[in-house]
């Protein structure tokens, strides 16, 4: 027990609390005097070495201490304050200010680049995202506002003042006595003129018309002839008075400001657009362009989208009728003329489907309503002398039925219509091709459309179409299953209705023929249509039958004469439509490619060159070879004659096609290689979405420009087909012609072939996903 009080021993018992309590104050009483007396040095050391001896939660203990005792002057607001605050504090940020505070810290950047902050400064100046971004991408809208800034055209203040000049513009003494002396030599020249007007006024006035201004209200009401006369002579000097002063500020210096606009903004011309309606020259300057869109136009919304500024632009629906498209129009242009007008309706290269039960052709455009209804459209255009045009976005001349619809409306309005040229290389590539009769140095799709956006929605419908065609392949046995089954029920109910059960069981073969009757009447008689087309010119032209020799060779000369220049024509659009193919291919080359090769040799590889290897080299040699074939089709078409050939040079092309067949191996290895590396390797993630989907890769991503080539082969095969037929027998292309066809066709059954295979081995995969267990199929 006496154990328990000795003072200085080093031992204690576990059980006494007390005695270790006092131990314990005494050694860090004993600490404390060393602390003390050691240096500054010493002191941290002694911290350190304590501090790396402490597990979190002491740690956490001392951190907590500090926090209380000590006060923090400074503290990140974003990492305090609720997400939505921090945001709304940010929205007051310019783009400048957002983009500088986007390199503070990583919790501002990821604030700093919500699309909720910059949506609302794209949409301020127009600037709409052109898809929509996807619940896991981040940034869009930035990105996007950084690409419109960096496309504009800017000035430096000095630039701008030595370009548009300055805002009051200081004057010498000289230069503001000139001016005041100009300006009261046209103020009193104004007054004569007017006075002069005036008296001459004065002498044809009936006299019974007072000068005050109460000669409104003491006008007669039972003369409406000499009262609308009078008014013809009071806004004739209204108008004499506008003539004055117009031709009076021409002599005046124009003075430029800085906005633009001449030192009299109150006189220009814009203000007096309501004075007279009668000037054809104000008239002419106002006339806008109007475009028709219908609604059976796919994706007519992205269309719509498309349209510049300043073109009227109206959306009408398939099934109203004739009077209504009429109020629209005339509704739209509100008492004006416009300068053209496009008509944007499906239609073939015969016809054109513009309402629902209305496909205007040769044959019933002559009909009183439609007859009518094109007299009135014709009146709300200018006419052909005034540069007036009516335009057809359907392929109506490439056909003699089609230019034959564009001459009758021409003499029956008297106004210029044209359509385009274009054989079908895709479902609505003709309206890029060229135009018939163009005078206007362009094709007039650009008047209406925006060029680049068109191309898009262009590209867009043509996969949608592929769609569409493998949608209707796959549902057609269903379809036909289904409509034997319902011509089965309305059989069986037509003969439970009107016969007894005996005659029924009696009668199988009568019920078998009508079935087979009401399939029959069910089929679309397009193949019939089709034959009636093709032989319609030949009717039409040899109808009478007492034609003599000399009219039969005319009309032989003239039949060669138009088949020789639609010959040429459709050539010309082969080499259009490849130079549009290989412009596709340069772009995968050029934004692709090529920032990808110089990543790789600037040691910040962001592919491996194995795997750029397997993405491009196929379709770089695709490049090449197409390359080399537009080049020997521009050579021939330099020098064109009708007796040339064109077929030698595709028979040659499709000769090297096994260049095709390397990139067909191969692709859905590349489509697995993008696919892989988008996962893998976040650099490549960050590439294509800063590339894909651009103004500059036609709003296409990389796997949808590597389909170009797939279908480029039906584009071959439709032009290769109406340059044969455009090809007289004894011509000596006529042989190679055919021989190319045999190649393209053979080689697109290839891909065909090749593309049932893929389906087949993914709907494989499908399958062994869903069955558990399944063995490699």
């Amino acid at each position: 027990m006496e154990s328990f009080h000795t003072r200085f021993s080093a031992w204690t018992p576990f059980s006494n609390k007390s005695l270790n309590t006092q131990l314990f104050q005494e050694r860090v009483a004993l600490i404390s005097h060393w602390f003390d007396l050691w240096t500054n040095k010493q002191r941290q050391e002694f911290l350190l070495t304590i501090f790396l001896r402490c597990t979190k939660s002491q740690l956490r203990f001392v951190q907590d201490w500090f926090s209380e005792r000590m006060q923090v002057a400074k503290v990140d607001f974003s990492t305090v304050l609720p997400r939505f605050i921090s945001l709304y504090i940010f929205s007051f940020l310019s783009p400048k200010d957002l983009c500088a505070a986007a390199q503070v810290s990583w919790p501002w950047k990821f604030l700093t680049e919500q699309d909720c902050l910059w949506m609302p400064k794209c949409v301020k100046f127009g600037w709409f995202l052109p898809y929509t971004p996807t619940d896991n991408e981040y940034g869009a809208w930035k990105r996007h506002y950084i690409a419109c800034v960096s496309h504009l055209d800017w000035l430096t203040p000095r630039e701008a003042a030595a370009t548009y000049g300055t805002l009051n513009e200081p004057k010498t003494e000289d230069e503001e006595l000139l001016e005041r002396q100009r300006e009261k030599r046209l103020r009193k020249r104004i007054w004569e003129e007017i006075a002069l007007r005036h008296k001459e006024l004065f002498k044809v006035r009936p006299p019974w018309v007072s000068g005050t201004c109460c000669s409104s209200v003491l006008k007669p009401r039972r003369q409406p002839r000499l009262s609308q006369t009078v008014r013809e002579r009071v806004g004739l000097h209204e108008a004499l008075e506008k003539q004055l002063v117009l031709t009076s500020l021409e002599i005046l210096p124009k003075r430029s400001n800085i906005s633009g606009s001449h030192s009299y903004p109150l006189l220009s011309k814009k203000y007096w657009h309501g004075v007279h309606k009668n000037d054809d020259s104000s008239s002419y300057a106002l006339r806008p362009h109007f475009i028709l869109i219908s609604s059976r136009i796919p994706a007519y919304e992205m269309l719509v989208e498309s349209v510049k500024a300043g073109v009227v632009s109206v959306v009408y629906e398939h099934s109203i009728t004739l009077e209504s498209l009429l109020y629209l129009i005339e509704k739209a242009l509100d008492g004006r003329k416009a300068q053209s007008m496009g008509i944007f309706s499906n239609g073939d290269s015969r016809e054109i489907n513009l309402l629902q039960g209305y496909k205007i052709g040769v044959k019933n455009l002559l009909r009183p309503e439609v007859r009518d209804f094109w007299e009135k459209l014709g009146s709300y255009v200018a006419t052909e002398e005034e540069g007036g045009h009516v335009d057809f976005f359907m392929p109506l001349g490439a056909s003699e039925a089609g230019t034959e619809v564009l001459s009758q409306l021409s003499q029956l309005t008297g106004t210029f219509f044209t359509a385009p040229t274009g054989i079908a290389t895709g479902s609505y590539q003709h309206i890029l091709s060229d135009w018939l009769g163009s005078q206007w140095g362009k094709a007039p799709s650009s008047i209406y459309f925006c060029e680049a956006k068109l191309q898009t929605w262009s590209s867009f419908t043509d996969f949608l179409e592929e769609t569409l065609k493998t949608v209707r392949k796959q549902l057609y046995p269903l379809f036909k299953e289904l409509q034997k089954s319902i011509s089965g029920r309305m059989i069986g109910q037509f003969m439970f209705d009107t016969m007894g059960m005996t005659n029924i069981l009696s009668n199988q073969e009568t019920a078998q023929a009508l079935a087979d009757g009401l399939m029959e009447l069910s089929k679309d008689d397009s193949e019939r249509s089709v034959v009636e087309d093709n032989s319609w010119d030949t009717k039409s032209r040899l109808s009478k039958n007492d034609l003599n020799v000399e009219a039969l060779i005319n009309l032989e000369r003239i039949l060669q004469k138009d088949s020789a220049e639609k010959r040429t024509r459709v050539v010309r659009e082969l080499l259009q439509s490849e130079r549009k193919y290989v412009q596709m291919l340069e772009i995968v080359r050029d934004v692709y490619f090529a920032p990808l090769k110089a990543a790789l040799s600037s040691n910040r590889a962001i592919l491996s060159a194995a795997n750029i290897q397997i993405l491009f080299s196929d379709i770089l040699q695709i490049l090449s070879l197409n390359r080399q074939f537009l080049d020997n089709l521009r050579d021939r078409l330099q020098e064109w004659d009708p007796a040339h050939c064109v077929g030698e040079i595709v028979t040659k092309f499709g000769s090297q096609l096994n260049t095709y067949t390397n990139f067909f191996n191969n692709y859905p290895v590349i489509l697995k290689t993008i696919e892989k590396c988008r996962e893998m390797i976040p650099a490549f993630r960050t590439f294509l979405k800063r590339h894909d989907k651009t103004i500059v890769t036609k709003m296409l991503s990389l796997p949808e420009l590597l389909l170009y080539p797939s279908r480029r082969f039906e584009e071959y095969l439709n032009l290769l087909y109406a340059v044969r037929l455009h090809t007289p027998a004894e011509h000596v292309d006529r042989g190679d012609l055919t021989t190319a066809i045999d190649q393209i066709k053979k080689y697109k059954g290839y891909i065909d072939q090749m593309k049932q295979n893929i389906n087949m081995k993914d709907h494989l995969s499908d399958i062994q996903r869903i069955i558990w267990g399944c063995p490699a199929l």
